[in-house]
This record gives structure tokens, C-alpha cells and sequence, in this order.
């Protein structure tokens, strides 16, 4: 695991958007976006450039709550700067379908994630959580309902439901890029570069090829 500490969120946000930019003109096949509010100001420095993305790129999600697509919740709509900048083809957008029913929803995003199986996920962000989860894995119950999966249907802690990416496919990402910004996560981060068996962030990418973590803490 490689540990990245940066002086401010300003120059983690900056540095971030250069690995996204990277990522999305040349290393091609796929690329995870997480949730979250860590890597908004990436994804709205990008929009304003003007981007050449690879042949065949494709962009999905590592999880969504369920709400409509317009919602200021949505994961999707919060990566609209972006995708309108790269205009992609819809078929080459993998977003969560939260149209449909919470169940149709899961079952559909991982009917649709194996259409990506012959494609490398050349880059995946994550984020983590002041409890220590990421994606909307939070319990080691979501782990275990997980086995086998490559997407399942969540009840959060704070009441929401969401559609969530599994260790199973993460485990299928080339590079796994967490991203871990506020002190408040100053004690889970800790357990995470310790690898803490403990830890649902963890847990979830402890199959993972390569790890990298980016913090401003």
C-alpha cells in the first residue's frame, strides 16, 4: 500500500484531477468514480478543460443512493461536469438505474457490470467514512451478503437506501485509489494503512491488487 499525504485539500483536489485527466486519455478500459463530496472539485476542475478521452472508455460507479437521478444526493448527477465534458455514449456511462425498484436496481447494475469483465478497470476511486466504510459497505453483514456479488442493495445507517460495487469487483480494479479527506477520519485512517482486519474499508479492498491512499490529514 502506498500512503500519499497531502499539505492542503486544495493540492489533493489539483493532484487528483491530474490522475483522473491521466486516466481518462490514456490509460482507457474503465475507470470507477466514487460518491461523496472528496473528489466533486476534481470532477468540476475537469469540466472545464477540454478532454480527449481514450477509444472505448467506459465510466461506472462504486455506489448510489437511491434517489432519482436529478436528486443533489445522487452520485451520478454529482459527476455531470464531467461526464458532459467528455461526452461519452450512453452505453459507455454505467450508472445505478434507481428508476427501478431498490432490488431491480442492484440486480440490474450487476447484470450490467459483467458486460465489463473482458474490459480492465484501470482506476477505481473510493472514499471513506468516519465509520470506517467505503462504497456503502458499512457492516461486516453487507460483506458477508456480498460474497459471490458484484453489486447488492443497501440499507444505510442513516436511513437511505443505495446500490453498492462488492469486494468481488473491486478485487478486479488495477488501482484502487482511496481517498480520505476531513480530521474526523484521522482514527480509521489509521486502522486502514494498519490493514485492521477489523475495518469494513478494509476489508472490502484487502483482495485488491494495488492500494493507494490520498489524504489531507
Amino acid at each position: 500500500m502506498k500512503v500519499r499525504h497531502f499539505d492542503s485539500r486544495e493540492s489533493l483536489n489539483a493532484a487528483l484531477a491530474d490522475r483522473l485527466k491521466q486516466a481518462i486519455e490514456k490509460d482507457g478500459g474503465a475507470i470507477m468514480l466514487s460518491g461523496g463530496h472528496s473528489p466533486r472539485p476534481a470532477y468540476q476542475a475537469l469540466s472545464s478543460q477540454s478532454l480527449c478521452p481514450a477509444p472505448g472508455l467506459r465510466m461506472l460507479y462504486s455506489d448510489e443512493r437511491y434517489v432519482p437521478s436529478t436528486s443533489p444526493d445522487s452520485n451520478y448527477r454529482a459527476s455531470l461536469p464531467l461526464l458532459s465534458t467528455l461526452a461519452l455514449p450512453e452505453e459507455q456511462v454505467f450508472r445505478v438505474r434507481t428508476e427501478l425498484p431498490l432490488d431491480e436496481a442492484a440486480s440490474d447494475y450487476e447484470q450490467r457490470l459483467r458486460l465489463l469483465l473482458h474490459v480492465p478497470v484501470r482506476l477505481g476511486l473510493l472514499g471513506m467514512g468516519a465509520d470506517g466504510h467505503t462504497a456503502s459497505l458499512f457492516t461486516t453483514e453487507d460483506l458477508e451478503r456480498a460474497r459471490g456479488r458484484l453489486a447488492i442493495a443497501v440499507q444505510r445507517p442513516d436511513g437511505m437506501q443505495a446500490v453498492s460495487v462488492t469486494p468481488d469487483w473491486l478485487s478486479r480494479v488495477e488501482k484502487v485509489l482511496m481517498v480520505v479527506i476531513g480530521a474526523e477520519k484521522r482514527e480509521k485512517l489509521a486502522a486502514f494503512i494498519a490493514q485492521d482486519p477489523k475495518l469494513v474499508a478494509w476489508r472490502a479492498v484487502a483482495g485488491c491488487e494495488e492500494v493507494e491512499v490520498w489524504s489531507d490529514i
